[in-house]
This record gives structure tokens, sequence and C-alpha cells, in this order.
């Protein structure tokens, strides 16, 4: 067995060390694969076109950036940043452990497209946790908004990532499931999946304890900003 065509995973590793396009250097490595794996280039160009029409409603997500685009242009961060600050009991700590249990159960039952970075941290997110430590903290300095943008979209992918593995139908675990019985054992994806679930509660449990200290850190943070500012003035 030739190890050649993996060179295109060391090709995808080094382009994106490098920062360079994403889609070319995944294009690229698919054609160096296939050129090494002996095939054709117009077997290659056959082959990424079959793959594009098959996997084609995966373009759809597409769709999402011109509606959330023109959202947020009419005003939707400011509307979601006015709205979760009428609510007294609502933390930026809080708001995120809701959400994390909110993601983890939905990708739980395999409905993986209710969140997202485009589509839900971005627009709503985001804006939502800087609102409610606003409406608590005042205003917050620049280093605190990108953090908090930084645990949103962390928060969703903590609750997809786990979340998923516990779904039946997920890739990976029929992946898992097929490796299995080519090896000669028998698992049913529902096996593998409750498997799953310890894994799930401990990811919860770790990083819902790391968002309930964020609302003492940001009060830390917002106490010593009157200090740091007349320091700032005297200084000039």
């Amino acid at each position: 067995m030739s190890y050649w065509p993996l060179i295109g995973v060391a090709l995808v590793v080094l382009g994106f060390a490098l920062r360079m396009n994403p889609a070319l250097v995944v294009v690229t490595a698919g054609v160096v694969t296939g050129l090494v794996a002996g095939y054709t280039p117009i077997e290659v160009l056959e082959l990424l076109g079959e793959a594009f029409t098959k996997q084609r409603y995966l373009a759809i997500f597409l769709l999402t950036l011109p509606v959330i685009g023109l959202l947020e242009r009419h005003g939707l961060k400011e509307r979601a940043q006015a709205w979760i600050g009428t609510l007294r009991a609502a933390t930026a700590g809080r708001l995120l452990i809701v959400y994390l249990a909110a993601r983890q159960i939905t990708a739980t039952l395999g409905l993986n497209s209710l969140g997202g970075h485009p589509q839900t941290v971005r627009p709503l997110l985001a804006p939502m946790a800087e609102g409610a430590a606003e409406a608590r903290h005042g205003t917050l300095p620049e280093a605190e908004r990108e953090r908090l943008k930084a645990l949103s979209a962390a928060t969703d992918n903590v609750g997809l990532f786990f979340g998923e593995d516990i779904f039946i139908a997920f890739g990976a675990v029929l992946l898992m499931q097929g490796f299995y019985a080519e090896n000669g054992i028998v698992l049913e994806p529902l096996h593998i999946a409750l498997w799953g679930i310890p894994t799930a509660l401990c990811a919860f449990a770790i990083h819902a304890a790391r968002l309930s200290r964020l609302d003492a850190r940001l009060a830390r943070e917002a106490a010593r900003l009157p200090v740091a500012t007349a320091a700032e003035e005297r200084a000039s």
C-alpha cells in the first residue's frame, strides 16, 4: 500500500499553517492527492465535480449571509442588546451557560443548524452577552469585548462538538461503528452514542464553571476601570 496519496494531508496542514486561502489549499491538496494516486487530470476534475454536485446542499449556508447582513443593517444587534439589558437577572455568564445547554441538547437531537457562528453567535449571542455585561457593569474595555466574543464562539463550539457525538446518525459515530465492524467488533451506533454522554456532561460542567467565573471577572475589571481612567487623566 502506497502512502504517497497522504501527501494531501501534509499540504492542508502546511497551507493552513501559512494562513493561505483555505479554498485554494483544499482544492490544491485534492488535485495533488488524485494525481499521486494515479488518476489523470481529467479524472481528478470529474471526481471534484461529482463530489460538488453530490454535496451542493452544503452551499446553502451561503444564502444566510446576505440575510444576516440585512438584519444587522436594520439594527438586529442593537435590538438584541437593548432587549437583554431589560432582563435584570441576565448576566453574560448566565446567558452563555443557557446557550451552552440549549446548543448541546439540540445537537444531541441532530439539529445542528439551529446555532452556529454566522447565523447565531455573531448577530445575536455575542451582542446579547455584551449587552448583559454592560447593563450590569457599565461600558466594557475593548479587551473585555473581544474576550466576550471569543467566549461566545467557544460556547457554541463546545456545545456542538460534544452534543453531536450523542446523535446516533452523526458521521463520526457511524465512522467508528464501520471501523469496528471491519475489524470484527460488532457495535451498534446507539451504544457508541451512549458512551458520548459522560464526555458531554463533563464538557458542559467544565465550560459552565469557566462561564460562571466570567461575571466576577467583569465586576473586577469594572471596579478597576475608574481607577485606571483617573490615573490616565492625571498623567495627561
